[in-house]
């Protein structure tokens, strides 16, 4: 652990409510973030992290660092989050669930029909659109949940894959390709709106 989160955790142990009330600023959105990609209401993920700081403060001191005080957040929430979301009832039949990749973007050879453009210059550019991030954080919304929380994990709130593959308790392989596919979705959405522009 870092010596900023050794000093947290005896601060936290000791009951100091100001490094409680750093920690929920440093993590409180990223744990609503996370409990979205579960569950299907604003307001439970809320909920769920509100029972999140509260698990912190009953358990803080069984708190064994064996994870960064981060992962052991995070973990809490994505239990919790998962349970609720049994509740809610939140699944998807098989039948529904989309192909990995556009199968038009390849030849019957496995070739890609019409190679993908290369954009790092215009997605700075476009990074800067208002319109292209709201578009983006809609588009990571509607994700099917393991690849929404992944790419949310790894891309916005900064967790290592090993992070990643500890709080939702996946494989590494299982990381990369949530991780692959969440990113490919994404990017095809960019994609397709820079060309109509």
């Amino acid at each position: 652990m870092a010596g900023s989160e050794d000093e947290l955790l005896v601060r936290l142990r000791a009951g100091d409510e100001s490094a409680f009330l750093e920690l929920v600023g440093q993590h409180h959105r990223q744990l609503i973030r996370l409990a979205s990609a579960f569950v299907t209401r604003a307001e439970t993920a809320e909920d769920v992290a509100q029972e999140t700081w509260l698990a912190v403060v009953r358990g803080i001191d069984r708190f064994e660092g064996r994870s960064s005080l981060r992962t052991w957040l995070f973990q809490i929430c994505a239990n919790r989050a998962r349970s609720i979301s049994v509740g809610e009832r939140r699944s998807v039949p098989v039948e529904h669930i989309e192909p990995a990749v556009d199968a038009e973007q390849f030849s019957p050879t496995g070739a890609w029909t019409s190679p993908p453009v290369p954009w790092p210059d215009a997605a700075a550019h476009a990074a800067a659109d208002a319109d292209l991030v709201e578009l983006i954080r809609l588009i990571i919304g509607e994700l099917p949940t393991m690849q929404q929380s992944v790419v949310t994990m790894r891309d916005l709130d900064g967790l290592t894959s090993a992070e990643v593959c500890q709080v939702l308790s996946i494989t590494e392989a299982n990381q990369r390709v949530l991780l692959h596919r969440g990113r490919e979705r994404i990017r095809s959405a960019i994609t397709k709106t820079m060309v109509r522009q």
